[in-house]
């Protein structure tokens, strides 16, 4: 048995929608194309490399909507003056979705040598931040007389 249902969980969880899509999705993804690497490069940053081969900065169009990364691959027409005998060199068109956590931020992306970098880091704002609260005296209130005798 290779599948999962979670329809139960989701038909009694509420507000898990965001959970929801990103189990879908991943059930349906086709992970065989394109090929790719996650690496962490530091504390709070990471980069997504993508093999590429085939495709310049104008096919490539990478876009984040709602937490989720999307790198798109769409194939330039082919010159008509070649004759092609052999194909190895796979040039169709790629979708593929990334979910990102809170906070993380596309930093910048790089097309070198076949592969496409794209650099992400986590950007937590102060106001997410844990804060250290310094215990102080208060000032000792009056009591307050609630009924006299």
């Amino acid at each position: 048995m290779n599948t999962l249902n979670l329809s139960p969980l989701f038909r009694t969880a509420i507000g898990f929608d965001r959970l929801a899509r990103m189990v879908d999705s991943a059930a349906a993804a086709d992970t065989s194309y394109p090929p790719y690497n996650i690496e962490k490069t530091g504390e709070e940053a990471y980069r997504l490399t993508m093999a590429v081969a085939g495709f310049g900065p104008e096919d490539i169009e990478i876009t984040v909507k709602e937490n989720t990364l999307i790198i798109a691959g769409r194939v330039g027409q082919e010159s008509a003056q070649t004759e092609l005998l052999y194909r190895g060199i796979a040039g169709r068109a790629f979708e593929r979705r990334f979910v990102l956590a809170d906070h993380i931020v596309v930093d910048g992306a790089d097309l070198k040598n076949g592969l496409l970098h794209v650099g992400l880091k986590r950007v937590v704002p102060e106001e997410a931040k844990p804060r250290r609260i310094a215990i102080g005296a208060q000032p000792a209130s009056e009591p307050k007389l609630v009924q006299a005798a």
